[in-house]
């Protein structure tokens, strides 16, 4: 298996922005989703929630990885749970559990954790010099 080390030098994930985006991205969502309907706590509003915790937690468990090829895929991960929390908040929307302005600031703030995520898989697969 080809594997690449590390450098040492890689910043915490507290650092990364994208992190913090994320970490704010969670807040949002459970407070939305507490206003969800009570039908709806073991369905949509765990699964949004579930979507969202992963965010910030696999970018977390990637960056604690040894090989640039698993943090990579950590971060992959990361941003299949952001599209996947993109389509549950499309649901949401259709389904009227939130308003449309709310659908907008998440689905924008969705979108640029999603531009994050894919510039910094871009940035470990190709390092600049």
């Amino acid at each position: 298996m080809n594997l690449v080390a590390l450098p040492q030098a890689i910043n915490s994930y507290k650092d990364l922005e994208v992190w913090k985006k994320g970490r704010g991205l969670v807040k949002k969502i459970y407070q939305v989703t507490s206003r969800f309907p009570a039908g709806e706590q073991y369905g949509l509003v765990s699964q949004m929630r579930r979507a969202a915790v992963s965010i910030p937690a696999n970018l977390a468990e990637g960056n604690a990885r040894a090989f640039k090829k698993e943090y990579i895929h950590f971060v992959s991960i990361a941003f299949g749970s952001a599209t996947e929390l993109e389509t549950l908040l499309l649901l949401a929307s259709d389904l009227e559990f939130i308003s449309s302005d709310q659908f907008k600031e998440l689905n924008d703030e969705i979108g640029s954790v999603l531009r994050m995520l894919n510039k910094l898989i871009q940035s470990l697969r190709n390092p600049s010099p």
